[in-house]
């Protein structure tokens, strides 16, 4: 896909502004007639990747390493995308910029494409590409000031031989089966446990606890994604002098924390103050959660790629 496609797309959209405006295939369309085929694998398989990426302040956060995650999820499900990660670049900050924002969740995705009612994934020619920026609020306001109660649940994370977590993949079904249960259970979050019985991560986030002053939280090998904002955490907290490391964990290092938090793209970092009935820490959220909030909100304000060049 050439610059220039993107180019004439977005000024042809630009002035129809009732609506958001979806990057699709190579042009951008009001959110009411953004479709896809009925047969488009994505919908009928769940075949396809995606990223959950920020803006903020005109910048979009960490691009290059959402852009990295994004293809290599593709090329492990065998999915040629057909563009470069600089012509996807271009995608994701044309997106934010047609509708005019500054502060935006990016939903960027790529399916195997239409094909036919079989399973088989070469005969679908050609992928599809579709970008969305838009607000997003994951979890009410009060709970980022008070904290968050989450609950184990049955569901178990998926196998790294069946569907590995560090794809993200179109098939959330795992994900969503847990945040169900949570939800029945009277919570906003679950927290999932992988096959051994050691916790792996929530629906949407990773999970940090400190402990004796340490940052601890799960290691991608146990079945996690190694998320981007969880490395942005450990990056703060480095600089800040606090010790961070990997570590497998149980619930009884959970239930026994000074602090936990979670964290994730759309999520930011959300403290928890309740886990399965049990109280963390002092029942608010921590010292070092506090700060680490603070610290990553001017992070997130001050670096990433532009898009309004001045």
């Amino acid at each position: 896909m050439a610059t220039s496609t993107v180019k004439k797309a977005s000024s042809k959209a630009s002035a129809k502004n009732s609506e958001i405006l979806i990057y699709l295939n190579g042009e951008f369309v009001p959110k009411s007639k953004a479709m896809i085929s009925v047969f488009d694998h994505g919908f009928l398989y769940g075949d396809g990747v995606f990223e959950g990426i920020r803006s903020y302040n005109g910048r979009v956060f960490r691009l290059d390493q959402h852009l990295k995650r994004f293809y290599d999820s593709a090329r492990a499900i065998c999915l040629d995308i057909k563009m470069t990660p600089k012509e996807m670049e271009k995608v994701v900050v044309e997106t934010v910029k047609v509708n005019k924002l500054t502060d935006s969740y990016i939903r960027l995705v790529a399916s195997r494409g239409p094909g036919d009612l079989g399973l088989a994934p070469w005969k679908c020619p050609k992928a599809t590409v579709l970008c969305i920026a838009d607000k997003i609020n994951l979890y009410p306001d009060e709970l980022y000031k008070n904290g968050l109660r989450i609950v184990t649940v049955a569901t178990r994370r998926n196998i790294p031989e069946g569907v590995n977590p560090n794809i993200k993949s179109l098939n959330y079904l795992n994900n969503i089966l847990a945040k169900i249960e949570a939800k029945n259970s009277g919570c906003e979050e679950a927290l999932l446990l992988n096959q051994q019985g050691f916790v792996a991560e929530c629906t949407g986030d990773n999970i940090f606890i400190v402990k004796n002053g340490e940052l601890l939280t799960p290691p991608a090998y146990i079945g996690t994604l190694d998320g981007i904002t969880k490395q942005t955490v450990e990056e703060i907290a480095r600089k800040l002098k606090i010790p961070t490391r990997e570590a497998v964990m149980t619930r009884f290092d959970i239930y026994n924390a000074e602090e936990c938090f979670l964290t994730g793209t759309a999520a930011e970092i959300i403290p928890v103050v309740d886990v399965d009935s049990r109280i963390i820490g002092t029942g608010k959220p921590g010292k070092i959660t506090v700060k680490l909030i603070s610290e990553y909100h001017k992070y997130t304000k001050t670096t990433g790629t532009p898009v309004y060049k001045k």
